[in-house]
């Protein structure tokens, strides 16, 4: 019988795979450390591409309820590679939100995108919700 979680944002139980446990921590972690309100993030966000659905791990919205950032996790057994940031990147072109997060559980990218270049800063540490929500 596989393992089950309770998901804060679907409002459900959820099967516990290694990918969901990375989500999971994340939401968590968004929540309780940096106030990003679990009523303003979206699992499994639809994604249309080339008349293509594809799904966002994870998408928090601002105030306005507009995408904000794309949050994509992987089990910690998947290397984040050059791919991983393809894909991201790839989703981002149809959701145009400023800020990417790409994360295994053990190494996570966090990026802010400059909207008149398209260019993407890394930064060291994931900010509070209020400084990205300005």
């Amino acid at each position: 019988m596989n393992s089950m979680i309770f998901d804060p944002i679907r409002k459900k139980r959820v099967v516990l795979t290694p990918e969901e446990e990375v989500r999971q921590q994340l939401i968590h972690m968004l929540d309780r450390k940096l106030g990003y309100p679990v009523n303003l993030m979206v699992c499994e966000y639809s994604i249309i591409i080339n008349g293509l659905r594809y799904r966002g791990d994870l998408v928090v919205l601002n105030k306005a309820l507009k995408p904000l950032f794309l949050a994509e996790c992987k089990a910690p057994t998947v290397k984040i590679t050059r791919g991983t940031f393809e894909q991201i990147l790839r989703y981002n072109m149809a959701l145009n939100v400023k800020y990417i997060l790409l994360t295994n559980g053990e190494t996570t990218y966090f990026a802010n995108r400059d909207s008149s270049t398209n260019n993407y800063t890394y930064l060291t540490e994931i900010p509070p919700y209020n400084e990205l929500s300005e």
